[in-house]
């Protein structure tokens, strides 16, 4: 069941970053439901597969049913099929999902990002079901226009994983500065063919 419009809590920042190798996914920890800082340690980084987190911004409850969809799809392709979904597949699943509901929607926007067989990728998808692939970086949420100003100026093709870090806290710490709805605590999740893995706070420096 959705939440009424009243009881959703939203307001957040998202940075996926496409490193040499991998991808970065990170996101602050405040939750908000008007003028009040519902949560300081609201999830927002969730892994739907080995090798494919996704990002929510918006009601926490309708990110955390699609989350939990996205798992279970996952999981049920993985044993049918007997190989993982790939990035472009989960994005397009979950598009699939959203835009079934357009009448009634989720209140999300979401972003899938992970390592497959053709390599890092990251697709932004909205509230509608849009899915689109980033080549470099993407932001969403109430305090993406911050967060752009830093990954603009910043990111280089062929970044490395560690400098990737280093600039998704950078983006996400900027946004927490000046977006009311955007602080507390910073998530970061690297994923390569190797891993998936939340990056510790000393191994977070901007």
């Amino acid at each position: 069941m959705q939440q009424e419009n009243s009881d959703i809590l939203k307001g957040t920042t998202t940075v996926g970053i496409i490193f040499d190798g991998g991808v970065i996914l990170a996101t602050e920890r405040r939750a908000t439901m008007g003028n009040m800082i519902a949560s300081k340690t609201a999830k927002k980084v969730y892994q739907i597969s080995d090798r494919i987190g996704m990002t929510t911004a918006g009601g926490v409850g309708d990110a955390q049913q699609l989350a939990r969809l996205m798992q279970v799809e996952s999981s049920l392709y993985n044993i049918r099929r007997s190989r993982q979904m790939t990035v472009g597949a989960s994005a397009s699943l979950l598009s699939n999902v959203l835009n079934q509901h357009r009448m009634m929607p989720y209140y999300v926007q979401l972003l899938v990002g992970g390592v497959d067989k053709n390599g890092p990728s990251i697709y932004s998808v909205d509230a509608m079901g849009g899915a689109s692939p980033e080549e470099d970086f993407v932001a969403t949420g109430s305090g993406s226009p911050f967060a752009y100003g830093v990954l603009e100026d910043r990111y280089k093709k062929g970044i490395s994983e560690k400098d990737a870090t280093a600039l998704a806290a950078r983006a996400i710490t900027s946004a927490m500065r000046r977006d009311s709805a955007s602080g507390e605590d910073i998530c970061i999740v690297s994923i390569t063919k190797d891993k998936y893995e939340e990056v510790s706070k000393k191994g977070i420096t901007n």
